[in-house]
């Protein structure tokens, strides 16, 4: 696994998606961490000191593993080219496939109505 910066973890990414899209998959998966051992974070945290989490992203098309590690200040920049990448790759998914309610609930209504109704004598 190869820890990259953000912009070049995007342009890989980019080209994992595009390898993918006539076959196959892409796994993002996003966790909390603090890249420090267990040792480390006992150490700053009896030290009084607060400990910095970061988003720790990997990217996996069961060939090739990529992650980086964003901070809270490029979390907005981050986000938003993430964010263009999915809208752009998202090409190969099917839309489902929905009755719609109101037609089939409307015409039930009309159906037993009518056929419930009895003529009125005049």
């Amino acid at each position: 696994m190869v820890l990259l910066q953000l912009d070049p973890f995007l342009n890989e990414l980019t080209s994992m998606f595009e390898k993918s899209k006539e076959k196959g998959s892409v796994w993002v998966t996003l966790k909390r961490s603090s890249l420090k051992s267990k040792l480390q974070k006992r150490k700053l945290s009896a030290a009084g000191q607060s400990i910095e989490y970061k988003c720790l992203i990997r990217a996996t098309d069961a060939k090739k593993t990529i992650s980086t590690s964003v901070g809270a200040k490029d979390h907005q920049r981050f986000q938003a080219s993430y964010a263009t990448i999915l809208k752009a790759h998202m090409t190969a998914l099917k839309k489902r496939e929905r009755k719609d309610r109101k037609k089939t609930t409307e015409a039930d209504k009309k159906e037993s109505t009518s056929t419930t109704t009895k003529p009125k004598k005049l």
